[in-house]
Protein backbone atom coordinates (compact mmCIF):
# COMPACT_ATOMS: atom_id res chain seq x y z
CA UNK A 1 0.00 0.00 0.00
CA UNK A 2 1.12 3.22 -1.12
CA UNK A 3 0.83 6.12 1.96
CA UNK A 4 -0.02 9.33 1.04
CA UNK A 5 2.73 11.59 0.65
CA UNK A 6 1.48 14.88 2.31
CA UNK A 7 0.53 16.80 -0.65
CA UNK A 8 -3.14 17.91 -1.41
CA UNK A 9 -3.79 17.69 -5.31
CA UNK A 10 -4.59 20.72 -6.97
CA UNK A 11 -2.03 23.77 -6.85
CA UNK A 12 -1.19 27.31 -6.52
CA UNK A 13 -1.90 28.18 -10.07
CA UNK A 14 -5.23 26.50 -10.35
CA UNK A 15 -6.76 27.65 -7.60
CA UNK A 16 -5.40 31.24 -9.10
CA UNK A 17 -6.91 30.34 -12.42
CA UNK A 18 -10.20 29.55 -11.64
CA UNK A 19 -10.17 32.43 -9.15
CA UNK A 20 -9.67 35.03 -12.04
CA UNK A 21 -12.41 33.09 -14.11
CA UNK A 22 -14.74 33.29 -11.35
CA UNK A 23 -14.71 37.14 -10.58
CA UNK A 24 -14.73 37.73 -14.61
CA UNK A 25 -17.52 35.13 -15.80
CA UNK A 26 -18.72 33.89 -13.04
CA UNK A 27 -19.04 29.67 -12.27
CA UNK A 28 -20.70 28.35 -15.44
CA UNK A 29 -17.31 29.04 -17.81
CA UNK A 30 -15.26 27.88 -14.97
CA UNK A 31 -17.55 24.48 -14.98
CA UNK A 32 -17.40 24.21 -18.83
CA UNK A 33 -13.25 24.29 -18.83
CA UNK A 34 -12.90 21.93 -15.98
CA UNK A 35 -14.20 19.32 -18.85
CA UNK A 36 -10.93 20.15 -21.13
CA UNK A 37 -8.91 20.03 -17.50
CA UNK A 38 -10.40 16.40 -16.23
CA UNK A 39 -9.65 14.62 -19.91
CA UNK A 40 -6.41 16.06 -19.50
CA UNK A 41 -5.67 14.34 -15.99
CA UNK A 42 -7.29 11.13 -17.30
CA UNK A 43 -5.50 10.95 -19.77
CA UNK A 44 -1.92 12.30 -18.66
CA UNK A 45 -1.52 12.44 -14.95
CA UNK A 46 -1.34 8.91 -14.26
CA UNK A 47 0.36 9.36 -11.23
CA UNK A 48 -3.13 10.12 -9.57
CA UNK A 49 -5.52 8.89 -12.25
CA UNK A 50 -4.17 4.88 -11.97
CA UNK A 51 -5.16 4.63 -8.18
CA UNK A 52 -8.41 6.30 -8.57
CA UNK A 53 -9.38 3.09 -11.81
CA UNK A 54 -8.09 1.02 -9.23
CA UNK A 55 -10.81 2.11 -6.79
CA UNK A 56 -13.38 2.12 -9.27
CA UNK A 57 -12.34 -1.13 -10.83
CA UNK A 58 -11.36 -3.31 -7.91
CA UNK A 59 -12.67 -1.92 -4.85
CA UNK A 60 -15.96 -1.14 -6.19
CA UNK A 61 -16.23 -4.23 -8.87
CA UNK A 62 -17.34 -1.92 -12.18
CA UNK A 63 -16.62 -2.90 -15.24
CA UNK A 64 -13.78 -1.24 -17.42
CA UNK A 65 -16.13 1.21 -19.05
CA UNK A 66 -17.54 2.22 -16.23
CA UNK A 67 -14.79 2.72 -14.49
CA UNK A 68 -12.94 4.81 -16.98
CA UNK A 69 -16.55 6.57 -17.01
CA UNK A 70 -16.82 7.39 -13.38
CA UNK A 71 -12.88 8.56 -13.54
CA UNK A 72 -13.71 10.95 -15.47
CA UNK A 73 -16.65 12.16 -13.24
CA UNK A 74 -14.38 12.13 -10.01
CA UNK A 75 -12.07 14.14 -11.81
CA UNK A 76 -14.74 16.47 -12.86
CA UNK A 77 -16.50 16.35 -9.64
CA UNK A 78 -13.39 17.36 -8.08
CA UNK A 79 -12.75 20.44 -10.07
CA UNK A 80 -15.80 21.48 -9.29
CA UNK A 81 -15.51 21.24 -5.38
CA UNK A 82 -12.65 23.43 -5.62
CA UNK A 83 -14.39 26.17 -7.43
CA UNK A 84 -17.31 25.53 -4.72
CA UNK A 85 -14.69 26.43 -2.02
CA UNK A 86 -13.53 29.10 -3.66
CA UNK A 87 -16.82 30.85 -4.54
CA UNK A 88 -17.70 30.59 -0.93
CA UNK A 89 -14.44 31.04 0.86
CA UNK A 90 -14.09 34.10 -1.31
CA UNK A 91 -17.56 35.65 -0.93
CA UNK A 92 -18.37 35.46 -4.64
CA UNK A 93 -21.70 35.55 -5.50
CA UNK A 94 -23.65 32.12 -5.99
CA UNK A 95 -26.76 30.37 -5.91
CA UNK A 96 -25.63 27.56 -3.73
CA UNK A 97 -28.28 26.02 -1.31
CA UNK A 98 -27.33 23.56 1.66
CA UNK A 99 -29.50 20.65 3.71
CA UNK A 100 -27.85 20.27 7.19
CA UNK A 101 -28.77 17.08 8.73
CA UNK A 102 -27.36 16.60 12.51
CA UNK A 103 -26.70 20.65 13.11
CA UNK A 104 -28.43 19.78 16.26
CA UNK A 105 -25.37 17.39 17.33
CA UNK A 106 -23.01 20.29 16.43
CA UNK A 107 -24.80 22.77 18.77
CA UNK A 108 -24.51 20.24 21.60
CA UNK A 109 -20.85 20.10 21.45
CA UNK A 110 -20.92 23.92 21.23
CA UNK A 111 -23.28 24.30 24.36
CA UNK A 112 -21.46 21.18 26.30
CA UNK A 113 -18.15 20.06 27.06
CA UNK A 114 -16.68 20.72 23.06
CA UNK A 115 -15.33 17.63 21.35
CA UNK A 116 -14.19 16.21 17.66
CA UNK A 117 -15.78 16.50 14.49
CA UNK A 118 -14.01 13.69 12.30
CA UNK A 119 -14.61 13.67 8.61
CA UNK A 120 -12.53 12.82 5.60
CA UNK A 121 -11.37 13.32 1.67
CA UNK A 122 -14.79 12.66 0.58
CA UNK A 123 -16.97 15.33 -1.47
CA UNK A 124 -16.58 18.94 -0.17
CA UNK A 125 -15.01 19.09 3.89
CA UNK A 126 -15.08 22.80 3.47
CA UNK A 127 -18.86 23.78 2.48
CA UNK A 128 -19.01 22.76 5.84
CA UNK A 129 -17.87 26.25 7.04
CA UNK A 130 -20.96 27.84 6.43
CA UNK A 131 -22.42 25.54 9.18
CA UNK A 132 -19.56 25.65 11.22
CA UNK A 133 -19.53 29.97 11.52
CA UNK A 134 -23.03 29.21 12.83
CA UNK A 135 -21.70 27.34 15.71
CA UNK A 136 -21.63 28.61 18.85
CA UNK A 137 -18.20 27.99 19.87
CA UNK A 138 -14.62 28.15 17.91
CA UNK A 139 -14.07 25.46 16.35
CA UNK A 140 -10.00 24.16 14.83
CA UNK A 141 -9.55 22.66 11.80
CA UNK A 142 -6.30 20.78 11.69
CA UNK A 143 -4.61 19.94 8.67
CA UNK A 144 -0.96 19.04 7.18
CA UNK A 145 1.34 21.87 6.99
CA UNK A 146 3.11 19.88 4.37
CA UNK A 147 -0.04 21.11 2.16
CA UNK A 148 1.12 23.60 -0.31
CA UNK A 149 1.92 26.95 1.87
CA UNK A 150 0.11 29.25 -0.75
CA UNK A 151 -3.47 27.11 -0.52
CA UNK A 152 -3.13 27.31 3.49
CA UNK A 153 -2.43 30.97 3.45
CA UNK A 154 -5.26 31.33 0.99
CA UNK A 155 -7.70 29.47 3.43
CA UNK A 156 -6.29 31.28 6.28
CA UNK A 157 -7.15 34.77 4.72
CA UNK A 158 -10.64 33.80 3.81
CA UNK A 159 -11.21 32.15 7.30
CA UNK A 160 -10.27 35.16 8.75
CA UNK A 161 -13.96 36.65 9.84
CA UNK A 162 -15.14 33.33 10.83
CA UNK A 163 -15.38 31.14 14.10
CA UNK A 164 -12.55 29.20 12.33
CA UNK A 165 -8.66 28.49 13.04
CA UNK A 166 -6.22 26.26 11.50
CA UNK A 167 -4.45 24.33 13.42
CA UNK A 168 -1.32 22.95 11.28
CA UNK A 169 0.30 19.59 11.57
CA UNK A 170 4.10 20.31 12.24
CA UNK A 171 7.00 18.11 12.92
CA UNK A 172 7.72 19.66 16.52
CA UNK A 173 4.11 18.17 17.37
CA UNK A 174 2.79 21.79 18.51
CA UNK A 175 -0.03 20.94 16.99
CA UNK A 176 -0.71 18.27 20.17
CA UNK A 177 -0.85 21.66 22.17
CA UNK A 178 -2.52 23.26 20.44
CA UNK A 179 -5.46 20.44 19.91
CA UNK A 180 -5.12 19.87 23.80
CA UNK A 181 -5.73 23.64 24.55
CA UNK A 182 -8.80 23.71 21.70
CA UNK A 183 -10.01 20.84 23.80
CA UNK A 184 -9.45 21.82 27.21
CA UNK A 185 -11.15 25.23 26.57
CA UNK A 186 -14.40 22.93 25.68
CA UNK A 187 -13.94 24.44 21.97
CA UNK A 188 -14.32 21.98 18.97
CA UNK A 189 -11.42 20.30 16.92
CA UNK A 190 -12.03 18.97 13.17
CA UNK A 191 -9.94 16.68 11.56
CA UNK A 192 -9.80 13.47 9.01
CA UNK A 193 -9.46 10.10 9.52
CA UNK A 194 -8.76 9.30 6.53
CA UNK A 195 -5.32 9.49 5.28
CA UNK A 196 -1.99 7.33 6.53
CA UNK A 197 1.08 8.35 6.51
CA UNK A 198 4.44 5.72 6.76
CA UNK A 199 5.49 6.29 10.12
CA UNK A 200 2.51 6.61 11.99
CA UNK A 201 0.18 4.09 14.12
CA UNK A 202 -2.52 3.21 12.54
CA UNK A 203 -5.38 0.16 12.74
CA UNK A 204 -6.17 -2.45 9.73
CA UNK A 205 -10.24 -2.44 9.16
CA UNK A 206 -12.20 -3.76 6.48
CA UNK A 207 -13.09 -0.45 4.04
CA UNK A 208 -15.68 -1.40 1.36
CA UNK A 209 -14.92 -4.52 1.29
CA UNK A 210 -10.56 -4.54 1.51
CA UNK A 211 -8.79 -3.85 4.26
CA UNK A 212 -7.28 -0.37 4.21
CA UNK A 213 -4.79 1.45 7.10
CA UNK A 214 -6.31 3.96 9.28
CA UNK A 215 -4.06 6.36 11.26
CA UNK A 216 -5.07 5.85 15.17
CA UNK A 217 -4.12 9.52 16.42
CA UNK A 218 -7.04 11.05 15.07
CA UNK A 219 -9.27 8.65 16.89
CA UNK A 220 -7.13 8.14 20.01
CA UNK A 221 -7.55 12.05 20.71
CA UNK A 222 -11.40 11.16 21.60
CA UNK A 223 -9.78 8.37 23.92
CA UNK A 224 -7.39 10.57 25.51
CA UNK A 225 -9.15 13.63 26.45
CA UNK A 226 -12.57 11.87 27.22
CA UNK A 227 -14.67 13.81 24.52
CA UNK A 228 -16.96 12.98 22.36
CA UNK A 229 -17.29 12.46 18.62
CA UNK A 230 -19.54 13.43 15.81
CA UNK A 231 -18.49 11.70 12.32
CA UNK A 232 -19.52 14.41 9.60
CA UNK A 233 -20.09 13.91 5.74
CA UNK A 234 -20.53 17.02 2.82
CA UNK A 235 -21.77 15.74 -0.86
CA UNK A 236 -22.56 17.80 -3.45
CA UNK A 237 -25.94 16.59 -4.74
CA UNK A 238 -25.92 18.85 -7.67
CA UNK A 239 -23.85 21.65 -9.63
CA UNK A 240 -25.51 24.01 -6.53
CA UNK A 241 -26.49 21.95 -3.77
CA UNK A 242 -25.04 20.62 -1.10
CA UNK A 243 -25.91 18.24 1.82
CA UNK A 244 -23.92 17.96 5.08
CA UNK A 245 -24.93 15.24 7.86
CA UNK A 246 -23.20 14.72 11.21
CA UNK A 247 -23.94 11.62 13.34
CA UNK A 248 -25.19 12.03 16.81
CA UNK A 249 -22.28 12.78 19.31
CA UNK A 250 -20.45 9.43 20.67
CA UNK A 251 -18.05 9.13 24.16
CA UNK A 252 -16.26 6.46 23.93
CA UNK A 253 -14.81 4.59 27.24
CA UNK A 254 -10.64 4.84 27.58
CA UNK A 255 -8.52 2.59 29.32
CA UNK A 256 -5.40 2.25 31.06
CA UNK A 257 -5.09 -1.14 29.41
CA UNK A 258 -3.41 -1.55 26.29
CA UNK A 259 -5.01 -4.46 24.40
CA UNK A 260 -8.82 -2.67 25.50
CA UNK A 261 -7.60 0.67 24.31
CA UNK A 262 -6.87 -0.38 20.77
CA UNK A 263 -10.21 -2.72 20.88
CA UNK A 264 -12.22 0.65 21.65
CA UNK A 265 -9.82 2.34 18.88
CA UNK A 266 -11.09 -0.48 16.64
CA UNK A 267 -14.87 0.06 17.50
CA UNK A 268 -14.45 3.76 16.78
CA UNK A 269 -12.83 3.22 13.20
CA UNK A 270 -15.63 0.76 12.82
CA UNK A 271 -18.47 3.20 13.41
CA UNK A 272 -16.45 5.74 11.34
CA UNK A 273 -16.21 3.36 8.15
CA UNK A 274 -19.67 2.94 8.28
CA UNK A 275 -20.43 6.52 7.69
CA UNK A 276 -18.03 6.95 4.66
CA UNK A 277 -18.86 3.37 3.63
CA UNK A 278 -22.69 4.81 2.93
CA UNK A 279 -21.48 8.19 1.67
CA UNK A 280 -19.67 6.80 -0.92
CA UNK A 281 -21.87 4.38 -1.90
CA UNK A 282 -24.11 6.62 -2.83
CA UNK A 283 -21.93 9.19 -4.33
CA UNK A 284 -18.72 7.22 -5.42
CA UNK A 285 -17.11 9.44 -7.70
CA UNK A 286 -16.32 11.90 -4.30
CA UNK A 287 -13.65 10.26 -3.46
CA UNK A 288 -10.85 12.23 -3.30
CA UNK A 289 -7.78 10.43 -1.75
CA UNK A 290 -5.81 10.17 -5.09
CA UNK A 291 -3.58 7.24 -3.92
CA UNK A 292 -3.26 3.56 -3.30
CA UNK A 293 -5.38 3.38 -0.29
CA UNK A 294 -6.11 -0.29 0.47
CA UNK A 295 -3.93 -2.70 1.23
Amino acid sequence: MSSWKGKTRGGTTGYRIFLFLLNSFGIKPAYFLLYFVATYFVLFAHKASKPMYFYFNKILGFGIFKSIRYLLLNNITFGKVIIDKVVLMAGIKNKFTFDFHGEEHLNFLADNEGGLIISAHIGNWEIAGHLLKRINTKVHIVMLDAEHKNIKAMLDNTMKHKKLNIIPIRDDMSHLFKIKDALAAKQIVAIHGDRFLEGSKFITSNFLGKPAKFPTGPFYLALKYNKPVVFVTALKETNTHYQFSSTSPKLYTNSRNLEQRKAMLKVIISDYILIMEKALLKHPEQWFNYYYFWN
